[in-house]
């Protein structure tokens, strides 16, 4: 990693990527066992970690860090688990909404229901623009991660990154009066 300090900012260089997988090599194990003890989980630990990299050597030429290269990393995970750990909140709350309504809601109108939402969610997909559409279904649908669909789409991260937020602007604006709020955050955000 070409690390050039002048002014205590650090610039990094992706030509120099034995340098990189220098840097990997030499903090990957300290921030994996520092993302472990957020987590307490060693594979989603190891995941955050490689996200973390990743979007350092796609963001290289973009990133000035004006304090410890370490101590970037370190934050850098500290903030990736807690979204992480943000997220299953989230969804543990939905489930355990989900569930609640499922039990209290009258048994022959929870399946019109659905199929009402289904067909409401259905209609407001096929109004998204087509390359919206296709990156919310490979998120939401096919669970899979923003860098993973700029992969397999040959798009830049930011693209997919700005496309996802136009879908769930769009969709949040169609679906706003079917939805309870709850509900709606869980599937949108």
């Amino acid at each position: 990693m070409n690390v050039a300090i002048a002014d205590h900012v650090t610039y990094l260089s992706r030509d120099r990527e034995a340098e990189f997988e220098r840097v990997f090599k030499a903090h990957f194990k300290g921030l994996h066992a520092y993302a472990c003890t957020i987590l307490r989980d060693d594979v989603m630990a190891e995941e955050m970690v490689q996200n973390v990299f990743c979007r350092l050597w796609e963001k290289t030429d973009h990133i000035e860090i004006k304090e410890s290269f370490s101590g970037y990393l370190y934050r850098s995970v500290y903030h990736e688990s807690l979204n992480y750990i943000k997220h299953l909140k989230v969804r543990d709350a939905y489930q355990t909404y989900a569930i609640n309504q499922m039990e209290h809601s009258n048994n022959t109108s929870h399946p019109l229901e659905l199929k009402e939402l289904e067909q409401r969610l259905d209609k407001a997909l096929k109004e998204l623009p087509e390359k919206c559409r296709t990156i919310f279904q490979m998120s939401r649908f096919e669970e899979l991660k923003y860098q993973e669909i700029a992969e397999r789409l040959q798009l830049p991260l930011k693209t997919v990154e700005n496309q996802m937020g136009k879908a769930l602007r769009l969709l949040r604006l169609k679906l706003v009066d079917f939805l309870p709020a709850s509900i709606l955050l869980f599937l949108l955000s």
